[in-house]
């Protein structure tokens, strides 16, 4: 039997705009930002800097952390993200030796793609073009 985990997580622009996420790939998830597989908001900002993360075997919890930190202010976020990685260091460096892109199989199966793609809806004019 394997042990499930479930991740929020914390993306990070070059300028400092943050992206709030949830999923139950971290790895996985974090490669869909830095290639900018989903249109949405950390597409347009450029939020593909991991900063970053928690995790626990319930996703309610996770649900309700992502939540919660989604409704703090910004300067109580950057309190959090200072505790585990006071530089902002990418801290997915170092994970992928092979960059192959998940298929698009995958990203259909993964409700945390739900913020991304409902942004990407609500805002489809504001999105960067890909060519």
């Amino acid at each position: 039997m394997s042990i499930k985990a479930f991740f929020v997580y914390i993306m990070a622009s070059k300028s400092g705009t943050l992206y709030v996420g949830m999923t139950n790939d971290l790895k996985r998830r974090v490669l869909e930002h830095k290639n900018f597989i989903v249109p949405g908001f950390t597409q347009q900002y450029g939020c593909n800097r991991l900063i970053y993360f928690e995790h626990s075997p319930y996703v309610v919890n996770i649900i309700k952390r992502e939540k919660q930190i989604k409704g703090w202010r910004r300067e109580k976020k950057e309190y959090l993200i200072r505790t585990m990685n006071p530089t902002w260091k990418d801290l997915s460096e170092g994970w992928y030796h092979d960059k192959s892109l998940p298929d698009q199989t995958s990203l259909e199966r993964d409700s945390s793609l739900r913020s991304e793609l409902y942004y990407a809806r609500q805002h489809p004019s504001s999105l960067r073009s890909s060519g």
